[in-house]
């Protein structure tokens, strides 16, 4: 077939223009894979959405317009992307691979025995588990994982029963209390820890008796000697460790004894730097994995995968981990399932173990040019993917440290910290991550340079003064007043940092741009 024969069959085959149009008006030499695949997927969008379909090229726009400086976020791969899309969506699968509440999952299972054998093989661990729809999914299957082998089976062992099933009700309410009535202790949310790790709130605050344990008041670094005593004190069922804003590695080999010692499961959430374990840059005393009897996680932020969750654990811990359906989840996601598959294959390559290098050395080199800039960086610096800054210096607080940031073109996230006076919404602190800019390609040079321009835009920006009520004539907690001129400034040389380092650089954004506005659906983002 020639050329212009595809065209005319693609043209014939596909109901909306976009793709038709890409190919008319672009010469054949200059077609790439990844933009008619991008393109096609996007007119199947458009013909059941026009709304939608020009809400993913604003966001490219954005994206591209940004320094995404959000520790939690990434870039996944178009080849992630692409195994999202598919009609494996349409898979009900039930229970795990061939043992299926419905029939016809045998593509499902090959997909997820996949994903899970090479996820063990990613991490070193005994067993996984891909199901989880997300880290706070994970972590509930995980919990619940860990009650039902160390709580529910010895229970059942005494009555001689094999199922909670076979349980008289007096025996079944018995053992309802018991479950709801262990303790877990994990790190405050204010030290750093997570909104799944015991926050009254969310559901593990409300199922567990919940203690915390924080960081030493003077250096912002977790004391593992109080951690101890704060162990023999609570006596948990689970010691959990990990974090989603400390800048710290933490030592597992340490935590594991402490576990040991107050016979306590030691669970990892490993969410923020399951990147960096893979990578092979947290290794030895710092992996996670050969010390916890179950580690869970995210498959993005710095994995670079599809959104979703992930749990490793011991093979003692399997057959209970495995039952995620029915004790918490529903219905897999084979497609995100088999996105998790392509990403596992990647963070397996040479190439991902440099990119994870890449990260640390770009949050050091960034944690060194905010403090060389005058900010204050909390704990001195970083040996992971992030660090915080503490922002009250400049008389701020994280919310409007965070807004006038995003006006200026730098894209971060206003983060608590240690007993912070602003409280978890206002803040005092900054979180600033470096897996995105790593992925663009961007290296400690860009790095000194961010640092400045963050320094920059905090030092031209001050609180707006409250006009009514009763608290007229006080400093804001939300509203500011930025410099025009620094703003515009930081974000022309944003915008200039950026053209060098583009995201998703095989896409055409102009081309998109034009083939939505032609097609009705959205108009080119201002420069």
């Amino acid at each position: 077939m020639t050329w212009s024969g595809a065209r005319r069959y693609v043209s014939l085959t596909f109901m909306a223009n976009l793709l038709s149009s890409y190919l008319a008006a672009t010469p054949p030499e200059h077609v790439t894979a990844p933009m008619a695949a991008y393109v096609a997927a996007l007119d199947q969008m458009y013909d059941g959405s026009p709304e939608v379909a020009a809400a993913v090229v604003r966001e490219l726009a954005d994206q591209r317009a940004h320094l995404k400086l959000i520790a939690s976020e990434n870039y996944a791969s178009l080849a992630v992307q692409a195994a999202m899309g598919n009609l494996l969506t349409d898979k009900y699968a039930e229970g795990v691979p061939g043992h299926r509440f419905y029939a016809g999952c045998a593509n499902v299972d090959e997909v997820e025995q996949r994903a899970a054998r090479l996820a063990c093989e990613l991490f070193g661990a005994e067993h996984a588990y891909v199901q989880p729809h997300s880290g706070a999914d994970a972590n509930l299957v995980a919990y619940w994982a860990i009650l039902a082998l160390r709580v529910e089976q010895p229970r059942l062992t005494q009555l001689a029963v094999k199922s909670p099933l076979a349980l008289q009700a007096e025996d079944w309410q018995k053992l309802r209390r018991e479950l709801g009535n262990q303790r877990l202790l994990g790190m405050d949310l204010g030290a750093g820890g997570h909104l799944t790790h015991g926050y009254r709130p969310n559901v593990s605050g409300r199922m567990f008796e919940c203690h915390g344990y924080g960081v030493d008041a003077a250096t912002g670094v977790l004391d593992y000697a109080e951690l101890e005593r704060r162990a023999r004190q609570v006596r948990p069922l689970i010691l959990l460790a990990g974090y989603s804003a400390y800048p710290r590695a933490l030592d597992f080999r340490r935590l594991r004894r402490i576990a040991d010692a107050v016979g306590a499961v030691l669970m990892v959430d490993m969410a923020h730097f399951a990147g960096l374990v893979a990578g092979g840059v947290l290794r030895g005393d710092y992996d996670p994995v050969p010390f916890a009897d179950v580690v869970t996680s995210t498959t993005h932020k710095t994995l670079r995968g599809p959104r979703g969750g992930l749990i490793l654990c011991r093979k003692e811990y399997a057959e209970a981990v495995d039952r995620g359906c029915p004790l918490v989840l529903g219905g897999p996601l084979p497609h995100v399932i088999a996105a998790k598959a392509v990403a596992f294959t990647e963070a397996a390559q040479p190439a991902f173990a440099s990119y994870a290098r890449g990260i640390v050395g770009n949050a050091q080199a960034l944690a060194a040019a905010c403090a060389g800039n005058g900010l204050e960086v909390v704990t001195g610096g970083t040996d992971n993917h992030l660090l915080l800054l503490d922002v009250t210096r400049s008389g701020l607080t994280g919310r409007q440290a965070e807004s006038a940031l995003r006006d200026a073109g730098i894209m971060a996230n206003r983060n608590a910290l240690p007993d912070d006076r602003h409280g978890p919404w206002y803040t005092s602190g900054l979180r600033l991550g470096t897996p995105a800019l790593t992925t663009l390609g961007m290296g400690e040079a860009e790095m000194a340079e961010v640092g400045a321009a963050i320094a920059r835009v905090l030092a031209a920006t001050e609180p707006a003064t409250i006009s009514r009520g009763r608290r007229a004539g006080s400093a804001s907690r939300t509203h500011y007043r930025i410099d025009p001129e620094v703003r515009s400034a930081v974000s022309r040389d944003v915008a200039r940092l950026l053209q060098g380092f583009a995201a998703y650089p095989a896409l055409d954004l102009t081309v998109l741009q034009r083939l939505m506005a032609g097609a009705g659906g959205a108009q080119p983002a201002p420069a």
